[in-house]
């Protein structure tokens, strides 16, 4: 089999153009812009473009099948041409379906903690020894690639993103999987750039949930009032099983779970963090995991990229990083710290990055979400919002958007950095949060300057 990938560069794309290779399948690419890790990666295994750009050209009728990345335009010179040709072309969740539509299918939903739920079952099988294929949203330790498609594995779980499929294929990625096993974390309103109105984005939940196949199962969190009655509501053929936050304790800054009158450590915390386990747990034994190997399995996971990662600790400083920026994650993610360290003074910083975050519109949906935090700041770059080419927001807007009056609000990551250093750090924690890097912030040169 020969194929083609159309924005070969991106963090999903490259990887299964690697699982691909892997597969014993030709395979080659193109992109205008490639960078790390993606571009050594690719070129580790002879996948890099010799030329950035678009060719054309290339592309002839000895080719099986193109794959369409979200990065290229529906006016790509490549696929007007794989069009032309009368091309198979596909979106790469549309492709993982293809490649898995003989497979048992694990599909994670929800507005937040999908990766961490797909990181924590991935854990869970390698360490049970199973076989399985994935894809998941971010790179995990123990994990080489976060693509894998096999022809042996039987089970397939991905990451269940609720973005666009591709520019020619305007469906949520998660509606194209069609599981057997879902599980849907939650609801919380996010891409006001493709889903307007909250109603809107409340439906494609509800579409997922009627496109799981005919007696599959359907595993969602009741702590979320939402998505309780959307499932409780919606008539579909499957089996519902809800969960919520196991029991557990917290003892000198560590969690524990409480199973049967024992107590099981963890290295994660938080009740997002541990309503996550609890529907990692739910799926994995409808996987063939027994609860005591999910437990012995669970206690060596550390959790996620970027989700509550500790980037340095000592006997009194803790500093974390989490990709959170939607308001519901940003709550979730200063309760999980003020709950683990209560008696220390918080110091919560947040980056406004993504197109949601930084439109006027959707601001007002992060009213109070930072209040939980001792010491609160918020930082934008106004370049930032040129580029997306967004109407501009100004301190004051941001401020009251927030409506916490303590809140610090900088427009420059010096700024951001400067305000950092010149607090004293005894007894107090840093939570940075974001989808990027502050422009440009080392978080670990930071750390060390800090404490």
């Amino acid at each position: 089999m020969k194929i083609h990938f159309i924005a070969i560069g991106g963090s999903v794309m490259h990887n299964m153009a690697l699982a691909m290779k892997n597969k014993g399948y030709i395979v080659t690419g193109s992109d205008d812009e490639i960078n790390e890790p993606s571009r050594s990666r690719l070129q580790k295994q002879g996948l890099l473009p010799d030329k950035m750009g678009w060719f054309p050209e290339k592309l002839d009728k000895t080719y099986d099948e193109v794959i369409l990345g979200m990065h290229a335009r529906a006016d790509n010179p490549e696929l007007l041409r794989a069009q032309e040709l009368g091309l198979k072309v596909y979106s790469y969740p549309e492709y993982m379906y293809q490649q898995t539509k003989d497979k048992i299918r694990v599909v994670v939903g929800g507005s937040h903690g999908k990766t961490t739920i797909t990181s924590m079952i991935l854990h869970v099988l390698k360490h049970c020894g199973k076989d399985f294929d994935y894809l998941v949203g971010a790179q995990l330790q123990g994990f080489d690639t976060m693509v894998k498609l096999t022809k042996e594995a039987r089970v397939a779980v991905f990451e269940g993103d609720e973005y666009l499929a591709s520019p020619i294929d305007r469906r949520p990625k998660f509606h194209l999987y069609k599981p057997h096993i879902a599980i849907v974390s939650g609801i919380a309103w996010d891409h006001i750039n493709v889903f307007p109105t909250y109603e809107n984005y409340v439906e494609q939940f509800e579409k997922f949930i009627h496109l799981i196949e005919p007696g599959g199962n359907l595993i969602y969190c009741t702590a979320d009032s939402e998505l309780k009655n959307l499932v409780e509501k919606t008539n579909s053929p499957v089996t519902k099983i809800p969960y919520a936050v196991p029991a557990n304790v917290i003892e000198n800054g560590i969690t524990f779970l409480v199973e049967g009158g024992k107590k099981i450590l963890l290295k994660i915390f938080g009740e997002h963090n541990l309503m996550n386990l609890q529907g990692a747990k739910l799926v994995c034994e409808k996987l063939g995991v027994s609860a005591d190997k999910f437990y012995e399995a669970i206690q060596s996971f550390t959790g996620a990229a970027k989700r509550l990662e500790p980037v340095k600790i000592t006997g009194n400083f803790a500093f974390y990083k989490d990709f959170a920026h939607s308001p519901s994650k940003l709550k979730a993610t200063i309760d999980a710290m003020k709950g683990q360290f209560p008696k220390r003074h918080l110091v919560a910083c947040m980056e406004l990055h993504t197109f949601s975050s930084l439109n006027e519109v959707f601001l007002k949906e992060y009213r109070g979400c930072m209040q939980g935090a001792d010491d609160g700041i918020v930082y934008f770059n106004p370049h930032t919002i040129e580029h997306k080419k967004l109407k501009s927001i100004s301190i004051e807007q941001v401020q009251e958007a927030f409506d916490d009056k303590k809140l610090k609000i900088f427009t420059q990551s010096k700024q951001v950095s400067d305000y950092l250093k010149s607090i004293k750090w005894a007894d107090k924690n840093l939570l940075m949060m974001t989808s990027g890097n502050f422009d440009g912030v080392d978080f670990i040169k930071l750390a060390d300057e800090l404490n």
